[in-house]
């Protein structure tokens, strides 16, 4: 009856996210203060204040969320919550890996901010906009999507780029593979096939050059193992050494996130609760639908901090 805890990715930013966290809780302020100082400027004012076009862009996107993940997470630790003595894993959706990792203690708060800055900017460097695209598949098999892509990508780079669970499957590449394959899957069946409104290509091997730059750039930050094991999501199993997981960050800008094995992972090593740290509530909602035997609850305010407390501190 284990418990891990996951934290969210890209898509779970809205204006506002964090602000009741800072008006609450002098530990949440903090967090959104060092974040703001290793950035160099007020990250926070466009959390809260918005325009959502700019929080939208990659690079404020990125940081933003671990930044309220990170704020939860300080505020339960004040409040008595040890996260090795209550939990067993932690992971995380795309960038929601390095909120997981500082979380863990591998990567300081400023250290993430800033690894995610690079990566953000990097991302969106790797190809010219308009020259990749990205289109969700709903209901079909990953095994059938795969076959679409192989068949697709003779018109350029056309992968799955995020395995999300609940016949939910994300793809990833050239514009023209990525459309060739959103058609092909109406024709195989699909419920939906829609093409979705993102700045470039990410998790695709068009991604490469963003690979390198986070290479160089977790090579030279400094990491701890983490206190607890990260479920990584290139490869849907637990890793524990600093210097595989800094490898295993890199492979993920070009790979899959494999989140429907992740919770699988979860359900058939006794994980039965899913903690979802952070802004929104999309892995909560991915954890029922991919598995009933585990429960996924989202902390992200001031009443759900107070509610998850009572139950993990009794």
């Amino acid at each position: 009856m284990a418990i891990a805890f996951t934290f969210p990715g890209q898509g779970s930013q809205s204006v506002g996210m964090g602000k009741e966290l800072a008006d609450n809780f002098a530990e949440a302020r903090a967090v959104f203060e060092e974040v703001d100082d290793s950035l160099g400027h007020k990250l926070s004012d466009i959390m809260w204040n918005g325009p959502e076009e700019t929080l939208t862009l990659t690079a404020n996107a990125q940081p933003a969320l671990m930044a309220v993940s990170v704020a939860v997470m300080r505020v339960l630790e004040a409040r008595g919550l040890k996260l090795a003595d209550k939990v067993s894993y932690v992971a995380g959706h795309s960038l929601g890996e390095y909120s997981a990792l500082c979380a863990a203690g591998t990567f300081s708060v400023s250290d993430t901010a800033r690894l995610l800055r690079i990566r953000g900017n990097a991302m969106q460097a790797a190809v010219p906009v308009g020259e990749g695209a990205m289109a969700a598949i709903i209901g079909l098999e990953h095994c059938d999507v795969d076959a679409i892509c192989s068949q697709a990508a003779t018109g350029g780079v056309c992968q799955i780029a995020n395995d999300n669970g609940g016949g939910q499957i994300v793809i990833s590449g050239s514009k023209a593979a990525v459309e060739q394959a959103a058609a092909l899957a109406t024709e195989k069946g699909a419920k939906r096939a829609i093409m979705l409104p993102v700045s470039a290509p990410f998790h695709s091997a068009l991604m490469v050059s963003a690979a390198d730059a986070m290479r160089d750039a977790l090579a030279s930050v400094q990491k701890q193992s983490p206190c607890v094991p990260l479920v990584a999501n290139v490869l849907a199993a637990p890793v524990s050494d600093a210097d595989e997981i800094a490898k295993l960050l890199v492979e993920q800008v070009t790979g899959q996130v494999r989140w429907r094995e992740t919770v699988e992972w979860f359900a058939a090593n006794n994980v039965t609760t899913l903690y979802e740290i952070g802004s929104g509530k999309v892995l909560t909602g991915l954890a029922r639908r991919i598995d009933k035997t585990v429960s996924g609850i989202s902390i992200n305010t001031p009443a759900d901090i107070d509610a998850a407390l009572q139950t993990l501190l009794g």
